[in-house]
């Protein structure tokens, strides 16, 4: 099967050519550990959890390498530690459970490999050691920098020359710098925060410099594929491109490299301010007065987008996919899956398109595959075992059949059905299935079943 990606270094759709087919290798850019995922950082997770999936059905799932990592030293950590008197090992701890937690109930499979960035800190530094050995970076007053201008490739992953980046991006202004472009690769720190000893003294790595030392040690000089959401494209991944290569110039640091668009809540940019911001767990759990969301309906929505597009969250498509969910269950309830349908694994391999694998999937359903069905969605991450049981309702509608029976018998005598019809109507609206016959009147949750609109019908 040839897949196809849309490579963002060149702006093209190419033809993935593994460097070693027994050993593919993708790097993502995991969070920064100092509060609860909010619903966007989900979406990578999502996305690059259905590459893993694939290519492991490709290539075989012991000839893919997945890294994803987690960033444990960082000012929003130690703001953090500072506002809640707690230590930072504690905050740290407590949030990369919780991530994995979260994107657990929303199928996400964990990487082969999640390291932490205090766990490389030797690299980091023995990496900036040979940058500024090379020419590369300078130290100044306990900073060590990247000089950006001693990397003649640099602006080629975003397609931006410097000019436009200096005017688009917060530029740190610093006299240390010799250039306003230059980054910190090491910064000091002072007693009430994370520091190593090191040739500057005790410090910090930058930010950037993180993922370069952990992607080299754990998948080589040149690996296959590197991920993240677009908005890591600059400074953060244009940074790693120049850091590493000039580290490590013989290598070609990622051949590919894939970015997801942003997340927006019902049309808007998600923000506070707005207060349509929320985390994975307040969706998980219900907020606001509204009940949770189960983990497979959030991925649902979430793949019904083309990663490459801007994903919009709505209720409404919640409830289409919750509905979607519950009959697909029905279908494949009790059914062996069978081999991944050759239409959904070409859909997919055609530039990771799940809303065109999702498409499949309907179309499976209405042709009564279930068994294809069951392993077509399987491979998307969705109608597992693990993503189950919330798709059995637990109500009791004995008391609305009652009323229903007894409309109807009222009505049977007035020959006046209007409200026989406006029981039955809102029964429907809230996905009740309304079996009526001489035996007497049967609900049964349907597809679309909403508890809330149950509420004042009788």
């Amino acid at each position: 099967m040839e897949l196809r990606f849309t490579n963002s270094r060149t702006r093209t759709k190419e033809v993935f050519a593994p460097i070693d087919a027994d050993n593919v290798r993708m790097y993502v850019c995991g969070p920064t550990v100092y509060d609860r995922a909010h619903i966007g950082n989900a979406r990578p997770a999502i996305v690059f959890d259905v590459l893993f999936r694939l290519l492991r059905e490709v290539y075989g799932a012991d000839h893919v390498t997945y890294v994803r990592n987690f960033t444990d030293v960082d000012d929003k950590i130690n703001a953090r530690s500072a506002e809640s008197g707690r230590p930072i090992a504690d905050i740290t701890a407590e949030t990369t459970q919780w991530y994995l937690d979260d994107m657990g109930a929303v199928g996400v499979m964990e990487p082969n490999k999640m390291p932490r960035a205090t766990q490389f800190i030797p690299q980091m530094v023995e990496m900036i050691e040979g940058l500024i050995d090379k020419g590369h970076a300078y130290a100044a007053d306990g900073h060590v920098l990247f000089s950006v201008s001693s990397y003649k490739g640099y602006g080629a992953l975003s397609g931006r020359s410097v000019d436009d980046m200096i005017a688009g991006a917060r530029v740190e202004v610093a006299p240390y710098k010799r250039d306003p472009m230059d980054f910190v690769l090491w910064k000091p720190s002072s007693v009430d925060v994370p520091g190593w000893d090191s040739p500057w003294g005790r410090g910090r790595p930058g930010w950037h410099i993180e993922c370069s030392a952990m992607s080299y040690e754990l998948l080589g000089d040149t690996f296959d594929i590197h991920g993240g959401g677009n908005d890591l494209l600059f400074p953060h991944h244009e940074n790693e491109v120049a850091q590493s290569c000039c580290a490590h110039p013989e290598g070609g640091f990622a051949k590919v490299w894939l970015h997801n668009e942003m997340l927006q809540v019902e049309g808007k940019k998600m923000s506070k301010s707005l207060g349509n911001f929320f985390t994975v767990r307040d969706l998980l759990d219900g907020h606001d007065g509204q009940p949770g969301v189960p983990g497979e309906v959030i991925r649902f929505v979430m793949l019904s987008t083309h990663y490459r597009k801007p994903m919009d969250w709505t209720a409404e498509k919640a409830r289409e996919a919750t509905a979607t969910l519950r009959k697909w269950r029905g279908m494949v309830d009790g059914v062996a899956a069978g081999a991944v349908p050759e239409a959904v694994l070409r859909v997919l391999a055609d530039d990771l398109n799940t809303a065109g694998a999702i498409a499949e999937l309907h179309k499976l359903a209405a042709a009564g595959d279930a068994a294809g069905l069951k392993a077509g969605a399987g491979l998307l991450g969705l109608l597992t075992e693990e993503l189950g049981g919330w798709d059995v309702v637990s109500v009791d509608l004995s008391g609305l059949a009652a009323r229903l029976a007894e409309v109807r018998a009222a009505a049977m005598e007035s020959k006046d059905f209007s409200e026989v019809d406006r029981l039955k109507a809102a029964l429907i609206d809230a996905g009740v299935e309304v079996r009526m016959s001489k035996a007497g009147v049967e609900l049964v949750p349907g597809a679309g079943f909403d508890a809330a609109k149950l509420e004042g019908i009788a």
